[in-house]
Parts: C-alpha cells; sequence; structure tokens
C-alpha cells in the first residue's frame, strides 16, 4: 500500500471514530461475486466510485456467471470484454481502488502431468493478458466446485507464485478461495482436520492470501473463536469473504441491513462483501460494511445504517429506513444472516397478543399498531413515486408487497376487533377478505418477500386469533 493510501485510512479511521484511533483491516473492499446477472459496465464504474468515497481499497473482479471467468477460463476474453476490464483497472487506479482480476479454474482444471501443464500455460496466458492492460492484483477461486484436490489446487498456485508473481516483480501476493470455504466444513465431525483443508493449506504458498466465509455459508456474526480456529488449521490468518447483503439465493428479497460487527482486536489481513445482483441498493450494507472495516473497534451497526440511508435517501430517508426495517433478514436451511426484519414492531406485536390472550384491553396497542401500518403503506407509496428510476427498479416490486402487506395488516386489526366485539356475520366477512389478501401476499412472494415474520406473520396470527385459520399456503 502507498504511502498516500496508509494517510488515507489513517485519516479515515480518525474521522469515524472520533478521537480514538482504530485501525482499519488492511484490504477492505467488494468482491463482485455473486450467481446470476452481472453488473453492467456502468455499474462497475459506478461502484469503484463507491468504494473511494467510503474508504476502501479493493475491488475483486469474480462475477460468477461470466463464462470466461469460470466455464470458459481456458478461453481469452475477447477484445471488446478486454477493452471494459483495461478501462475498469485504469478507473479503480485513479480512484485509488485496488483492481483484483479473479479467475475461478477449479469446474475442470486438470492436475495431471500432461494436461495440468496445458492448463497452467492457458491459466498463465490468461493472467498475462490482463496484466498487459494494467492489473497488479489477481485471485484464484476453488469455490463451488465438486473436485476436492488440496494438494494439485495447492501445486497450482505455488506454479503461479513463481511463474507469474515473482517473475513480475510487480504483482501482489495472490487471493485464494479452498473448496472447503467456512470452518465447519473444514474440520470433521470429530475436530479433526479434513485431508482437503490440511492439504491444501499445507501446500500454499506463505505469501498468499486465503478467504473464508466464517462460521457458514451465510452466518449471522464472526466470533473471534472462529478467526483463531481458522488461522489455527492454515498457520496464518485469513481474510473474509462476507457473503451479506448477496442474495443470489432468495432474490426476492432485499438485503437491506447493516453488516454485523466483527471481533474489536481482530486481526483480518482482508475483507470483502459480497452484494446483490441489485448495485443500487447493495450500498446501504456496503456502506456499513465501508464502516465496519475501516473502524471495527467503533461500529455501530444501527449508527453505521441510519448514517448510510441518510447520505444515500435525503429527503426520503426516513420512507426508506422504514422499508428496509422490514427487509433485512435472509433465511433458509443453510443461510441465517443479517437482523431480524422489524423488530421493534415485532415486539409491538407481541405485546399486542399477550395482553389480547390475557383479556386486557387492547384498543390502544391496536391504535397504535394501525398507524405502524399506515406510515408502512405511506412510506412504500413515496417511494414508488419518489425513488429515481435506477433505485426503483430494483426495488419496485418489494415496495409493492410492503403495501399489500400493510394494508392486509391493518385489515387484521379490524378483523379482530369485530372478534372481540362478537359480530359474528362482521368477523366472517372480514375473515374471507383478509384471506383472499393473504393467499395474494403469498402467490407474490415468488417475485417479493419482506417481514415474512413480522407484517405477514401477523395476518397468519391475526386469522388464527380469530379463529379463522388460514389455508395452507400456495
Amino acid at each position: 500500500m502507498s504511502l498516500k493510501n496508509i494517510l488515507a485510512s489513517v485519516l479515515l479511521a480518525i474521522f469515524v471514530q472520533g478521537s480514538a484511533l482504530a485501525a482499519p483491516i488492511p484490504l477492505r473492499g467488494v468482491v463482485e461475486g455473486f450467481y446470476g446477472k452481472p453488473w453492467t459496465q456502468a455499474q462497475r464504474a459506478d461502484m469503484l466510485a463507491f468504494c473511494e468515497a467510503h474508504g476502501l481499497n479493493a475491488y475483486i473482479y469474480a462475477p460468477k456467471d461470466d463464462p470466461y471467468h469460470r466455464e470458459k477460463w481456458r478461453e481469452p476474453y475477447p477484445k471488446s470484454k478486454m477493452k471494459k476490464l483495461a478501462f475498469l483497472i485504469r478507473e479503480a487506479q485513479t480512484r485509488q481502488v485496488r483492481f483484483i482480476f479473479a479467475v475461478s479454474p477449479g469446474l475442470d482444471f486438470s492436475y495431471a502431468p500432461l494436461h495440468g501443464a496445458e492448463d497452467r500455460e492457458k491459466l498463465l496466458e490468461k493472467l498475462e493478458a490482463v496484466y498487459a492492460v494494467g492489473a497488479r492484483d489477481f485471485a484464484i477461486f476453488f469455490d463451488d466446485i465438486k473436485e476436492k484436490d488440496g494438494s494439485g489446487q495447492a501445486e497450482l498456485l505455488r506454479w503461479l507464485d513463481e511463474h507469474f508473481v515473482a517473475a513480475h516483480g510487480d504483482v501482489s501476493p495472490l487471493i485464494t478461495v479452498p473448496t472447503e470455504y467456512y470452518l465447519p466444513d473444514m474440520r470433521e465431525p470429530g475436530g479433526a482436520v479434513k485431508p482437503y483443508t490440511k492439504a491444501f493449506s499445507k501446500g500454499l504458498p506463505k505469501t498468499a492470501v486465503p478467504l473464508f466465509t466464517g462460521d457458514g455459508v451465510a452466518m449471522e456474526g464472526l466470533p473471534r473463536e472462529t478467526l483463531d480456529g481458522a488461522a489455527a488449521l492454515y498457520g496464518r490468518r485469513l481474510g473474509v469473504w462476507w457473503n451479506y447483503p448477496v442474495n443470489d439465493y432468495m432474490e426476492a428479497k432485499l438485503a437491506l441491513g447493516p453488516v454485523g460487527p466483527l471481533p474489536k482486536d481482530a486481526e483480518i489481513p482482508a475483507l470483502f462483501f459480497n452484494p446483490m445482483t441489485f448495485e443500487e441498493t447493495s450500498k446501504i450494507a456496503l456502506a456499513t460494511g465501508a464502516a465496519c472495516a475501516s473502524a471495527p473497534e467503533s461500529y455501530d451497526p444501527q449508527t453505521a445504517w441510519e448514517a448510510a440511508i441518510r447520505e444515500q435517501y435525503g429527503d426520503l430517508a426516513p420512507e426508506m429506513e422504514l422499508f428496509a426495517d422490514q427487509s433485512q433478514r435472509l433465511e433458509n436451511n443453510w443461510a441465517h444472516i443479517g437482523r431480524n426484519d422489524g423488530a421493534a414492531l415485532r415486539a409491538e406485536m407481541d405485546d399486542f397478543w399477550r395482553a389480547w390472550q390475557s383479556g386486557e384491553d387492547v384498543a390502544g396497542r391496536a391504535a397504535s399498531l394501525r398507524q405502524k401500518f399506515d406510515a408502512l403503506q405511506d412510506a412504500a407509496e413515496l417511494l414508488r413515486r419518489k425513488l429515481p428510476k435506477e433505485i426503483l427498479r430494483e426495488c419496485k416490486r418489494q415496495l409493492k408487497q410492503l403495501g399489500r402487506l400493510a394494508e392486509a395488516d391493518s385489515l387484521a386489526l379490524d378483523l379482530l376487533e369485530a372478534k372481540r366485539q362478537g359480530d359474528e356475520k362482521r368477523t366472517k366477512k372480514l375473515a374471507k377478505k383478509l384471506r383472499k389478501k393473504w393467499e395474494n401476499i403469498a402467490n407474490k412472494e415468488k417475485e417479493a418477500r419482506l417481514s415474512e415474520a413480522t407484517c405477514r406473520a401477523f395476518i397468519e396470527e391475526a386469522l388464527r386469533h380469530a379463529g379463522e385459520e388460514p389455508a395452507a399456503r400456495p
């Protein structure tokens, strides 16, 4: 890192933390590493500008669905695509951002003596071509492949270290991602190191920087014990590939929350945040990640999140905060990351149900909830009218879904009021109407999801408490 970059990092850390100095993570940035439609040239240039503005000093080019990065890694980039790469490399240099060119050859790379030699030369030609247009930072990734050849992969990296990195003298140490890239996958059930990880970690060049994703592919939190455990296996500190706000496994839901805090005293050589295919709406989480990476000791997720939304949305910040609050958590059978959607609203709902079940007067609580639902509906409508078109195209479906949810939640309160008053005819009528809205919401979840455990759950809870069990979800 140049003296100019070091001074900039120090000044940024002072600005973020105030009087106390926090050490920035040395290499910090964005990895375009998601599955799905790669970003456009304009989006990448815009993200480089975003990195410069937020103290991020690195950008990894690794789009999974760029065929020349992964499936067709042996083939050279066409001239038109190489020109675009050259432009991005120059753009990154002017913004003091390291453009890290990545190749993922692991799908079909041959480690056999004959074909392996041919493949090594093909890979070297690929790297040399990008070097020729200005790149000086490179990465070789082996993630998400079936074959686990730790020895072969490590040998390839040593060969590249000798024949490419050392041969030039001005190329940075290689960055890599192993095939076993989160800590539980590196160990046997009994705790022993798996053969792949043992071979790969032992054979790596001493200067190479491996990245891992923590306790899972996408898991909330990064405990110090996890960082230390990975370091113990590799005999060096690992960098972190953080899978938030990436949503390529759940594109119907936007990840609009903050990045969780890192251990405040951790030694992390590199930290990269994997974004969504939606470049504009990724910026909320990425801005919080930049704050975290620049000053981990003083990072507060809520403060950084609010600041990011104010900076990016100006007069629309209050409405955007209401919307983003309901779209933070990504949850499936292997991903558990992001803050709970609408946590404060969920707590208020729980208090409402406690009072309802105990027979207390819930009129005041119902009025407060209705006010919250109205605010969500108004925010969704205003954002649909006022957001810039490049942002709106990324979140329009979710805004419509939030409007549906908030409207149905208000109807749920009407249903509960009718039930408490003993008006059976009105209760049946409202329950039928609410079920219809709920079914429409469920059908729309293929294209737009948010607030599953809060706004959507309240609809189902209201139907049950009114004695009108909701039908199975479509």
